[in-house]
């Protein structure tokens, strides 16, 4: 349904009030109040399943975008109940509010307290995978934050199924509805009012490709935390151990291409690419993966297609992997620094100076020794879900869980001290 520009702010001004005043009751809601919606949410899903299915068969039904991103809209029974366990697990995580961070008193007797607390209101705005909206309100909930959701227009009705699950659960929890509201509708003029929210909403946070967190980034005027593309590397040393090379590449590469955790470039040491990189390659072909390589490689398989300067910048979220030949850790490293997007990178080596060289040397939010890239994800970190992963340098990094979307505040205690 298409609305104008004025209707657009009007109704995302309504949520935002009505967000602000529920973030107020959630900052000052139980641990347990929380925890309750949180699972009354997940029982929800479990008993919309066959609701939520059939809202998801008419997304599939309508999709027109890439076939590679299919399999990021479909819900299949066990996605769904991955979804609610997801909302039990961040139930079971500690309680992020009302820590004391740091408590000092300074000489004329004034306690300072460092206490963490919610940032406020968050609008999320997200592409096709229909779980990110579970996932966001999830996070939000324990974290004492309202949220704002605006899904991709391809998992519109999967949303709106979702969002009354979640809804159930904040009714059995009396915890208000607007902690957790949806956009009325798929038009553009929606999120153009989210980025114009200063003041209303207190942190944008954009899930999906390139061209929505470049637009979002260029347009608010709402602070973002924002992520990059997963433009990441896995970078086999001579050191490393061939069997766990190969084993780490399939999975790096092909467990699933779509996700923003996937390996993009294999960087190999020359010393060892030509006894190793034909293994490799025969693994990842045999899965129905395509290549695109520099000369080196080339040189060693003839077969490999040729890779332009373009292949190593790409962020591919398709069984396609570029791989380069380099000499050393350091001019791995240099690759990473010059195409990689600080996202996720990973080394594989039996070498542990060198690998620790390599941990402190790279600058990405996630870096992994010997294990597959794929783990860059909140789940894995033993967040329960995640919100997104972040690449800039302020605030957080990584996969954002229930802590990184709380802030801090300051309590001071007197005996009546007066500034001099």
């Amino acid at each position: 349904m298409k609305i104008d520009v004025q209707s657009a702010a009007a109704a995302l001004r309504a949520a935002a009030i009505a967000g602000r005043d529920a973030s107020r009751l959630l900052a000052q809601s139980s641990e347990a109040q929380r925890n309750l919606a949180l699972t009354g949410a997940a029982d929800a899903l479990r008993a919309r399943t066959a609701e939520l299915l059939a809202a998801n068969a008419i997304d599939l039904d309508a999709y027109q975008g890439l076939p590679a991103l299919r399999d990021r809209l479909r819900l299949d029974a066990k996605r769904i109940q991955a979804m609610a366990i997801g909302l039990e697990e961040i139930a079971a995580l500690p309680d992020p509010l009302g820590h004391v961070m740091a408590d000092w008193t300074r000489p004329n007797g004034l306690n300072f307290r460092r206490i963490s607390t919610p940032i406020g209101v968050i609008g999320m705005i997200y592409e096709s995978r229909p779980n990110v909206g579970a996932d966001a309100a999830g996070i939000c909930l324990k974290s004492g934050n309202a949220v704002i959701l605006r899904g991709g227009s391809d998992s519109f009705h999967s949303a709106a199924v979702i969002h009354a699950a979640i809804r159930d659960g904040l009714i059995c929890a009396g915890l208000p509805e607007a902690a957790v509201q949806v956009a009325p509708g798929t038009d553009r003029a929606f999120v153009a009012a989210m980025l114009a929210a200063s003041g209303l909403i207190d942190l944008i946070i954009p899930r999906g490709g390139k061209g929505l967190v470049t637009r979002v980034q260029a347009e608010a005027r709402v602070p973002v935390l924002a992520h990059a593309e997963g433009l990441n590397h896995t970078y086999v040393h001579a050191a490393a151990d061939p069997a766990m090379a190969r084993r780490i590449l399939v999975n790096a590469k092909m467990r699933r291409t779509d996700v923003c955790g996937a390996t993009e470039t294999l960087l190999i040491d020359a010393a060892i690419a030509p006894s190793l990189l034909p293994e490799i390659v025969s693994d990842l072909r045999a899965l129905g993966c395509d290549f695109r390589a520099d000369a080196a490689a080339q040189a060693i398989i003839a077969t490999l297609p040729p890779a332009s300067d373009a292949d190593f910048d790409t962020e591919w979220l398709d069984a396609i992997l570029a791989i380069r030949v380099v000499q050393n850790v350091d001019e791995a490293i240099a690759h990473i620094a010059a195409h990689g997007s600080e996202h996720t990178d990973a080394i594989i080596t039996e070498d542990a100076v060198v690998a620790e060289h390599f941990l402190n040397a790279t600058s990405g939010a996630v870096v992994l020794w010997n294990a597959s890239t794929q783990f860059c994800d909140g789940a894995e970190f033993g967040f329960g879900a995640e919100i997104g992963i972040a690449t800039g340098r302020i605030h957080a990094r990584g996969p954002v869980g229930v802590e990184q979307l709380t802030t801090f505040r300051y309590q001071v205690r007197g005996t009546g001290q007066v500034r001099p």
